[in-house]
């Protein structure tokens, strides 16, 4: 369905998915969350080959694949991340001032919770790859975030929650981790079954903050100037905003 709850219809081009398929890859996109409460229970090998296997067909600048996934599975090492994780969280609130108490209040148990966590890290040597980052080297970054967003949307779609926590001294991590000179920790992704997804954003429900209007973040030719793509037709009525269904 569209933002604003209407079944999709279109011309299809060529190569395009049915109707059906193209539905379930927008569902997937729009019913994502980013999840803090799990109610325990496993993911099925086969599942979690399924999703790292969505995760490494991620695209990746120059194909240099700079993914690294670790699955921590020792309590110990689960209870050393979380303590990790409490201490950037404390350190954040001050960081945030007026709203500390309020941050606080935020729920990040799932390191301990959820059946699942996998640490994502950029791999060492990343830098011998040049083909697309002699001027933009962030793009190995840009490159796992496309990784991290095809496991969580495949996860989504196989019934399972995921949270991304970054809360953390990426130092810290690599040390409890084992990572080599060079590798560097970017997520702890937390995955398993839930009791419910949230209907709305966790952070938009709690009255941390809202999704922005997205005709006030496209652009035409330049830099604020605003696209007509968003502009009603001559004559057609205004359209109501669309509702926020991504979180």
């Amino acid at each position: 369905m569209d933002e604003d709850g209407t079944r999709i219809t279109k011309e299809a081009p060529a190569h395009a998915f049915d109707t059906d398929a193209a539905q379930a890859v927008y569902r997937a996109i729009h019913e994502r969350r980013d999840m803090r409460h799990f109610s325990g229970g496993v993911v099925p090998d086969e599942v979690l080959r399924r999703l790292l296997g969505a995760a490494h067909h991620a695209p990746s600048v120059g194909f240099m694949q700079p993914w690294r996934f670790i699955r921590v599975r020792s309590r110990p090492r689960r209870e050393g991340l979380h303590a990790l994780v409490e201490h950037e969280r404390a350190l954040t609130a001050r960081a945030l001032g007026e709203r500390e108490d309020e941050f606080m209040k935020l729920k990040v148990q799932g390191i301990l919770d959820a059946a699942e966590v996998l640490a994502v890290a950029l791999a060492d040597g990343r830098e011998k790859h040049v083909f697309g980052r002699r001027t933009l080297p962030q793009m190995d970054l840009a490159s796992a975030a496309c990784a991290i967003q095809n496991l969580w949307l495949a996860a989504r779609a196989e019934g399972l929650g995921m949270g991304w926590v970054s809360l953390f001294d990426p130092n810290e991590v690599a040390a409890l981790l084992g990572l080599p000179p060079g590798a560097e920790p970017i997520a702890l992704l937390c995955l398993g079954p839930v009791h419910a997804f949230y209907d709305e954003p966790m952070l938009q429900r709690e009255r941390w903050a809202r999704r922005q209007a997205l005709p006030a973040l496209v652009f035409d030719d330049r830099w604020d100037q605003p696209s007509t793509l968003f502009e009603a037709p001559p004559g057609a009525a205004p359209q109501a905003p669309a509702p926020s269904v991504d979180g």
